[in-house]
């Protein structure tokens, strides 16, 4: 158990090793994952889900050294790069400044520039890095970093890069890297959420996952439990299109759901918040109210997807459950359209958390059939 400080030294609030900075098990954290890369569920994973994490960085440690071992079995993603190099022999286009260059050195070179299949290429650059950033953590196990060692001895020839200078929104996945998708998501938990730069150009790493991936995954992870579990609610973030009377749409914000259930004529649209508060605090009277913008957008969503005022269509804000005392669990019937909020909470067993997601889809769409895993 340790302290951490949650405000300019005002209080202290107790935290366990077992789980991050919102009370989250950190075993609840990777089945969340699992369901967010649903690649975590095959066979060569089963070890991961049987061990015991003392912290975050441990955990993607060993799911990182996992992937590239089993990624290593079907060959590092190659891509071709330009390469420009003396040869004796004609190869790709020629480089006339170079070969002159040569010949007035008196080398019987030709100076020629080609593309070339390597390994070497910012995929497998990002894998190398994360891994030996992670090696470097005292919060790693040895176990761990030594099965990350032993899977960089195949990148000999990949190049480390600055993590500052990764595009991530650049990446292109196709046919040929699809297996790198999650690897390369996990690497950017771990260097984007996770890192924190030094005076001396070093890297180390922060305590916790931060507010924005974490919410990030939070999203992704109920997304894809319902789409996983409840197919027959085609579970789905999509968009939702303004009901407008006249005038033009060009100006007008995307509305872009996190989770929308469709069932026959009746219609879920499920809007996931991650937050250190649930609740805000208003007036002289430290009175506790919801979020204003957080309804505002729920309903705005909820009425132009019913276009004809049905009362088909529910809105529900599902938070994650905090260590406020205060923990919203209301429903509202506003301009005949069903508005919920609730809370999720991620620090009990994950079969309790799938039984508060099925308790969701079953209140509203009555008895729909649930897929086992």
């Amino acid at each position: 158990m340790s302290r951490k400080s949650c405000g300019a030294g005002k209080t202290f609030c107790v935290v366990f090793s077992m789980t991050n900075d919102k009370g989250i098990v950190i075993k609840n954290i990777y089945y969340m994952l699992t369901y967010a890369f649903q690649v975590l569920k095959q066979s060569n994973y089963d070890e991961i889900a049987a061990e015991k994490f003392e912290n975050i960085k441990d955990l993607l440690a060993a799911i990182l050294a996992k992937g590239i071992a089993q990624q290593l079995k079907q060959g590092l993603y190659r891509e071709y790069i330009s390469k420009r190099d003396n040869l004796s022999v004609m190869r790709g286009k020629l480089d006339v400044y170079g070969t002159v260059h040569n010949k007035l050195q008196r080398k019987r070179m030709l100076s020629c520039e080609f593309d070339e299949l390597s390994v070497n290429n910012t995929f497998n650059q990002i894998l190398k890095t994360t891994a030996v950033i992670l090696q470097r953590q005292l919060s790693v196990s040895l176990e761990h970093k030594t099965a990350l060692k032993k899977v960089m001895l195949f990148f000999n020839g990949v190049n480390m890069i600055d993590p500052c200078c990764i595009k991530w929104n650049m990446l292109r996945f196709r046919k040929n890297n699809q297996s790198y998708k999650m690897l390369l998501n996990i690497c950017y938990f771990v260097l984007d959420g996770l890192l924190l730069s030094t005076d001396k150009g070093e890297y180390k790493m922060a305590t916790f996952l931060d507010e924005q991936r974490m919410s990030r995954l939070y999203e992704k992870f109920v997304l894809e439990y319902y789409r996983y579990h409840y197919p027959d609610l085609r579970a789905a973030a999509l968009q939702v299109a303004w009901n407008l009377d006249d005038g033009v749409i060009d100006f007008l914000p995307i509305m872009q759901t996190d989770i929308t259930l469709r069932h026959g004529d009746k219609i879920l649209i499920i809007d996931t918040k991650y937050y250190a508060h649930t609740m805000q605090v208003q007036g002289h009277y430290d009175s506790r109210t919801l979020h204003s913008n957080n309804l505002y957008q729920i309903f705005t969503y909820v009425k132009n997807q019913d276009v004809g005022n049905t009362g088909n269509v529910a809105g529900m804000l599902l938070y994650a459950k905090t260590e406020e005392t205060i923990t919203p669990d209301c429903d509202f019937m506003i301009g005949g359209n069903k508005i919920s909020v609730k809370t999720l909470d991620l620090n009990i067993s994950f079969n309790n958390i799938a039984a508060q997601l099925d308790r969701i889809a079953e209140s509203y769409f009555g008895e729909v059939i649930k897929k086992e895993a």
